[in-house]
């Protein structure tokens, strides 16, 4: 197998495996998108929500914000956000206030819209996981055609969500089957 025709443009990335076949086409793109460890919000803590919305919505809503994982990150990583705010307001990603190098990938994510006296205090900690655990884990979203004169052949895309850069997954996601494929040989 091999990579040709390489093409990143931000969060895009396009390929084409050759000397591929399905199964072994499938398995990269099931390991970028379930295998591949990011950063996302897990818990939080409530102090204050006198919000129109449970703390439970909330809480799934900064779950899914994208955030930065920094390549030294490992699977014992941690990063804690505090978030305060009154109304009147749209509270968006950028008030989460962290003192780590994790932070949202985007700045202008809405997570709600406070009323007028309504409030809003909580921190937030966010931890590794795969898109296996829960798909606020999932780190892109991964797809592939089979090449028109070679079936195999398949050109593949690759959209990131911010987490990672598209070629740091595409290596990650390579590492990923490679252990596999060494811990498979062990058992033989």
């Amino acid at each position: 197998m091999k990579i040709e025709n390489l093409k990143v443009d931000g969060n895009y990335l396009k390929f084409t495996l050759k000397e591929a076949s399905y199964p072994k086409a499938n398995a990269l793109r099931r390991a970028l998108m379930s295998e591949v460890p990011i950063m996302a919000i897990d818990e939080v803590d409530f102090f204050e929500n006198t919000s129109n919305l449970f703390d439970e919505f909330i809480a799934h809503r900064l779950g899914l914000i994208p955030l930065v994982t920094p390549k030294t990150a490992t699977s014992k990583s941690k990063a804690t956000f505090h978030l305060e705010a009154k109304g009147p307001t749209v509270v968006y990603s950028k008030d989460l206030k962290t003192k780590s190098n994790v932070k949202p990938v985007y700045d202008n994510i809405p997570i709600i819209k406070l009323g007028e006296e309504q409030n809003l205090r909580l921190e937030a900690t966010a931890i590794m996981g795969t898109g296996k655990q829960h798909a606020k884990f999932q780190p892109c979203i991964a797809s592939y055609n089979v090449h028109k004169t070679n079936e195999n052949n398949f050109d593949f895309e690759i959209e990131s969500f911010g987490n990672l850069e598209p070629k740091e997954l595409l290596k990650k996601a390579v590492e990923i089957l490679k252990e596999k494929a060494e811990e498979l040989e062990k058992q033989l």
